[in-house]
């Protein structure tokens, strides 16, 4: 009864304070990072040609892109006063959902890394979603497979942009809504981050044009995009922090003061 009465008590403390919530969430990701950790060193072991394909593929992409790159490598210095907007930091992905209707998966970077809550989080294909709670050592990413994400996208070719939400169905395709309908939409159109945020910079793919409509008010396009990205099958990603985000931030709320 003891035992009974002591866990409803803790229950209604957790909900009601959000201190404690978020104490209690952390310790739950510390906890379960330790276990799916364990479990995905294993399975990553099986799926390692797999993997090494995806990061051949990566380096040759890398490799063609400063090949056709007009600067000359033999000539560049290193500018010590060069401050650069975005950091990246790797990370592998242990635990990863993709059926539900707002799905999250679990990294092995947190705290110790320096790794915050609203980074960016990518693969070499595209955008995955965001960084939400951070233990010591693991953090939990809102998935832009989740009903609640929402991300500014657009056209390559324009500088149309909208929303990119997950309208719960295919786990392959996502939805580019508030786009002006006087935008000119093509099938197979690339889509990218618009970097109308601080969380990720512009230009990184998102994915293709499958067709488009307009909403029920037809002031709209509702665009549906096929991801870059298989969602289904990810490990590694890289963390995205944009450096200037407080002084962003600061100046933002002192313009709404």
């Amino acid at each position: 009864m003891f035992l009974l009465l002591f866990g409803i008590a803790l229950v209604f403390t957790i909900q009601s304070h959000s201190y404690h919530k978020s104490k209690f969430i952390n310790s739950a990701n510390f906890l379960s990072g330790g276990v799916y950790n364990s479990v995905n060193n294993i399975s990553s072991y099986f799926d390692l040609k797999s993997q090494n394909k995806i990061l051949a593929e990566e380096n040759n992409r890398l490799n063609q892109l400063l090949a056709n790159s007009r600067i000359d490598t033999n000539t560049i210095k290193t500018d010590s006063t060069l401050k650069l907007n975005y950091k990246y930091t790797s990370a592998r992905i242990i635990r990863n959902s993709y059926n539900l209707s707002n799905n999250f998966l679990l990294i092995n970077k947190g705290k110790n890394d320096s790794i915050k809550q609203d980074f960016g989080v990518r693969s070499s294909l595209g955008i995955i979603g965001i960084v939400d709670h951070v233990s010591r050592n693991y953090a939990t990413v809102i998935s832009i497979l989740n009903t609640k994400s929402r991300i500014s996208a657009q056209l390559k070719k324009t500088n149309h942009f909208g929303s990119l939400t997950w309208n719960g169905k295919s786990p392959n395709i996502i939805q580019l809504t508030d786009v002006e309908k006087i935008a000119p939409v093509t099938q197979g159109d690339t889509i990218i981050t618009s970097g109308r945020s601080s969380i990720f910079p512009k230009g990184i793919p998102v994915g293709t044009v499958i067709n488009s409509k307009l909403d029920a008010t037809e002031n709209f396009h509702v665009i549906n995009v096929k991801l870059f990205n298989d969602m289904t099958n990810l490990e590694h990603v890289y963390i995205i922090e944009n450096t200037d985000t407080g002084e962003i931030k600061n100046l933002l709320e002192s313009t709404n003061e």
